[in-house]
């Protein structure tokens, strides 16, 4: 669910992790620090923190706290960053889902423990098409967050990645895609095109977009967040 490894020449820690399915289950974070400790002992710089949903790190868990270097360490998003960011090497977050709880690992890129980033996959912007991906459609929060997290840590920058012509997206969907970019001011966006994948709940649904306007709509995003 949840890991630290190390890889270039560079001497950072990075993995590639392949799309998961089923119930997330989370490493014990003692697992996790000791792990990194070795890292950066080795001589890593960098920890890429990885996971399907790095926001929901030790839910399954119940948040259960380990002992850690005469205290207590949780297995919790928040604890788990902090005790990282200890450890002397740039700590990088990814698939991290706005949940409110984020905000609390805000102040640590503040303090300088963890590097001032978050991988967030957003996918899209428009309601109806994240409901139809089953992810949740509350924007507007979404908007406020990142704007609470800005004031909070101004140097804080946010990458993401959006999907263009998922099932049942309209021209009136992009354009809401679109606009809500111009008010997020993303740091990074990187876009790719819905494919029918075997066995994707997706390829039932209905009014699946033509080849040429996914396409023409890929490249105006692109072309939007140049």
């Amino acid at each position: 669910y949840l890991k630290i490894s190390e890889g270039c020449n560079h001497r950072c820690a990075f993995c590639i992790i392949p799309s998961l399915r089923g119930d997330l289950v989370s490493r014990r974070p003692d697992a996790v620090l000791r792990e990194a400790e070795k890292l950066v002992a080795a001589g890593t710089r960098e920890l890429l923190v990885i996971s399907q949903d790095t926001s929901a790190y030790g839910v399954d868990l119940r948040h259960r706290a380990w002992p850690w270097k005469g205290a207590e360490v949780r297995a919790h998003m928040t604890d788990l960053a902090r005790e990282l960011g200890r450890l002397g090497a740039w700590v990088r977050l990814h698939y991290v889902y706005p949940y409110p709880h984020v905000s609390e690992v805000i102040p640590l890129m503040a303090e300088g423990l963890v590097t001032p980033y978050l991988d967030i996959p957003f996918q899209h912007a428009a309601p109806s098409v994240l409901k139809a991906m089953k992810r949740p459609a509350n924007d507007a929060k979404v908007l406020e967050r990142i704007k609470a997290w800005r004031a909070i840590c101004p140097d804080l920058a946010i990458r993401s990645s959006f999907v263009v012509g998922f099932p049942g997206e309209t021209e009136a969907d992009f354009q809401y895609l679109l606009d809500w970019l111009t008010e997020a001011q993303l740091d990074r966006v990187g876009g790719f095109r819905f494919e029918p994948v075997e066995g994707a709940a997706a390829n039932a649904l209905p009014g699946h977009v033509p080849p040429e306007v996914t396409e023409e709509r890929y490249a105006r995003l692109m072309a939007h967040t140049a």
